[in-house]
């Protein structure tokens, strides 16, 4: 069979990255613009930059504080979720329990609903339920890691159990008989060979996190707020700030580009780990 020209791949794929990276180039595009210019004819060549955009959203101690909050729920809960997902996948993956694919099943149906649907009982729950005295688990950094923690450690299970049933159950026999106990099998031998699908678990789950704007924005109002909420306070009964809020998606692009570099060689084994099985 004739294989295709190297340069018609070549040529796909450039055009491929350049339809993927364009929206994100028309972001920076929009946010380095001064508010007059973002009605004019719209140029793809960049003449002028303008950074004030940037310094109103850096000097802005609310901003700074929202950001604050998204780091520190998303990289919680990103922690916790992978943490969790690691101990179930290990227990469904090496234990015979009394019908395990029906609890997988079970976790992962939990994800399929959209977040809208559990709004309302969230809110009475952070408001009216989960209430020590004055203290409410509304508008806190426990309660948004906790709540995210619904979403994401199904998915989490989900994706980490291949990778979990792809470690040959003979290591764990192996190093019991040499005297392991089960924590020194499940730290010495399976974690380290789990490291690539817990990479991905992790920035999957993080970015989640990160990204979610639906349920941040209604069950928190200041302590809390993270980020993404953020935006919404540039849309005024004034107008809308489209350079500010474009500065700040720019911003939020910058921690995941950060966490991606820094595992991106975990990513494709984690992917495929798992995937072929004799």
């Amino acid at each position: 069979m004739r294989q295709s020209s190297p340069i018609l791949y070549l040529v796909f794929w450039i055009l491929l990255s350049f339809l993927t990276l364009f929206p994100i180039y028309w972001l920076f595009v929009i946010s380095v613009k001064p508010a007059v210019d973002l009605f004019t004819t719209p140029s793809l060549i960049l003449d002028t930059v303008y950074w004030n955009n940037y310094v109103k959203v850096l000097s802005n101690e609310t901003i700074r504080r929202y950001m604050y909050n998204s780091l520190v729920i998303s990289t919680s809960n990103a922690a916790l979720v992978t943490v969790l997902a690691f101990m179930a996948c290990y227990a469904l993956s090496r234990f015979d329990l009394a019908g395990k694919e029906n609890i997988f099943f079970w976790t992962i149906t939990n994800r399929m609903a959209p977040a809208a649907v559990f709004l309302l009982p969230f809110f009475l729950l952070f408001t009216q339920v989960f209430t020590i005295g004055d203290w409410k688990l509304y508008d806190t950094k426990i309660g948004m890691v906790l709540l995210y923690c619904t979403f994401n450690l199904p998915f989490a299970i989900w994706t980490l159990r291949p990778t979990m049933d792809g470690i040959p159950k003979e290591l764990d026999e192996a190093a019991t008989v040499d005297g392991a106990t089960t924590w020194q099998v499940i730290h010495e031998v399976v974690f380290p060979l789990a490291r690539p699908g817990l990479a991905v678990t992790f920035i999957l789950t993080w970015v989640f996190a990160w990204n979610e704007f639906l349920l941040a924005a209604t069950l928190t109002s200041f302590n809390a707020r993270t980020i993404t909420t953020g935006l919404s306070e540039y849309v005024t009964t004034t107008g809308t700030e489209w350079g500010a809020m474009a500065s700040i998606a720019v911003i939020t692009l910058i921690p995941a580009l950060i966490i991606f570099s820094m595992v991106q060689r975990h990513i494709v084994a984690g992917l495929t780990f798992g995937a072929v099985k004799e």
